[in-house]
């Protein structure tokens, strides 16, 4: 196997494991030679998941909006492995599209306490654990909207903005101390909380889908696959010097 994909024996904690971008993660590390501990708030799904994959994976319950779901997945990964050598916090959801002054106190706290609190709780715990290794890997999922204006997803671009200024944070704070770490920012993409979500109320998949193509240059959204590829290589072993970075793979957008 290619060194700069070679996972054997490293231990990677995933949260929202059940679908999306974390199922076809799991898959990856896992075909690999990772061993997982795998979250999500969906139980069966994630257990789900994890009886389909070639290596170790426990699966477990994980909200991340409370804190101890967020420790007890760090110590399960000790418990059980000894180490954790990398952490994505992947869980995250989607607003519906919102003009901004018709932004909802209950969204905004749903957005906050998943997108924002999930990421920060998580860091918190897998952040001392690998200070006390002395070496490690975060990868936070935010998102091209943390990055840029997102027009009537106010809320939730302030979330992923966020998600960056943590990772960036982190990053600078633990660099010393050996631990990496780097957010990804997708640009809208076939998963399930796109394509199953209740995005745009009224339009359906197809509209949907061809609506958001148009404000990118490669004129469509993109594959989980396109994503998750991006996402192994900034986990590599062999990706050493990189850290507090927003990696934007959003089909162009950022070029504009």
């Amino acid at each position: 196997m290619d060194p700069l994909l070679d996972y054997s024996d490293k231990v990677v904690l995933i949260t929202g494991a059940a679908s999306g971008f974390g199922e076809l993660l799991a898959h990856e590390f896992s075909a690999r030679g990772a061993r997982l501990v795998l979250g999500d708030i969906y139980e069966n799904g994630v257990e789900t998941v994890a009886s389909q994959l070639p290596g170790p994976a426990a699966a477990m319950v994980c909200d991340v909006r409370r804190e101890d779901n967020c420790q007890a997945m760090v110590e399960a990964a000790i418990e059980l492995y000894g180490q954790l050598d990398i952490a994505i916090n992947n869980a995250g959801i989607v607003q519906s599209l919102t003009p901004f002054e018709d932004s909802d106190s209950e969204v905004v706290e749903q957005q906050m306490a998943v997108n924002v609190n999930g990421v920060l709780y998580g860091m918190k715990h897998q952040l001392r654990a690998m200070k006390e290794q002395g070496n490690g890997v975060i990868l936070n999922v935010s998102s091209a909207a943390g990055l840029a204006a997102a027009p009537k997803m106010a809320i939730y671009a302030a979330s992923k903005h966020a998600v960056i200024g943590l990772t960036k944070t982190a990053a600078a704070e633990y660099a010393k101390l050996g631990v990496r770490v780097n957010a990804v920012c997708p640009f809208f993409t076939l998963t399930p909380m796109v394509t199953d979500s209740n995005l745009a109320p009224g339009k359906t998949s197809a509209e949907l889908e061809s609506s958001l193509s148009r404000s990118t240059p490669m004129k469509r959204l993109a594959n989980p696959e396109e994503i998750v590829n991006v996402m192994l290589l900034l986990c590599s072993p062999g990706n050493t010097f990189m850290t507090g970075q927003a990696i934007a793979v959003d089909g162009g957008l950022s070029a504009l």
